[in-house]
């Protein structure tokens, strides 16, 4: 159920925050609290399950700055991922304290998004190698863990990786 949750959170991209000028900080707070360790894809499943937990409040994702169309969006992707499962007869369980079989689900789908840290304390791609970054949303900015997944890469200044998680 948990990687159910966070294929619905990456499917909606990048548009779950949002930061209005003038509260920033609060904003900013407001995100931090959400940060989990392992990577952004725990952060998203933190924000999904304290979201459910209020019933889908409308308020709550005011209060925390977190974008409802979006999370609506989200839901239904679940909802139709959780249907699909259901109709193929696949058992959909959970264990909120499995983060060791989330990294494994999202690594095993997304391994070809694979990078290494190098000596310079860049990452490298293993499918086609190119110099990447870590995003500076990323809860795992700032750290540097050897290998990560990452679920896209996005080119402004240089090639950022945007919602990793870490291989241990």
């Amino acid at each position: 159920a948990e990687v159910l949750s966070i294929c619905a959170m990456l499917q909606i991209g990048a548009s779950i925050f949002y930061r209005p000028k003038e509260r920033a900080m609060h904003a900013d707070n407001a995100r931090n609290n959400f940060n989990r360790p392992g990577g952004d894809h725990f952060t998203l499943l933190n924000v999904w399950n304290q979201w459910a937990e209020t019933q889908y409040s409308t308020q709550w994702c005011f209060e925390n700055f977190i974008q409802v169309r979006s999370m609506r969006k989200a839901r239904d992707i679940r909802e139709q991922v959780e249907a699909l499962c259901e109709r193929v007869e696949l058992e959909v369980t959970s264990d909120p304290q499995a983060t060791d079989g989330v990294a494994k689900a999202v690594t095993a789908g997304y391994f070809y998004h694979t990078a290494q840290l190098q000596k310079t304390l860049d990452y490298r791609t293993v499918k086609h190698p190119q110099t990447v970054h870590v995003h500076p949303s990323s809860t795992l900015h700032g750290s540097q863990p050897r290998w990560v997944v990452y679920h896209e890469l996005v080119f402004t200044t240089k090639e950022f990786m945007r919602q990793i998680i870490e291989i241990k």
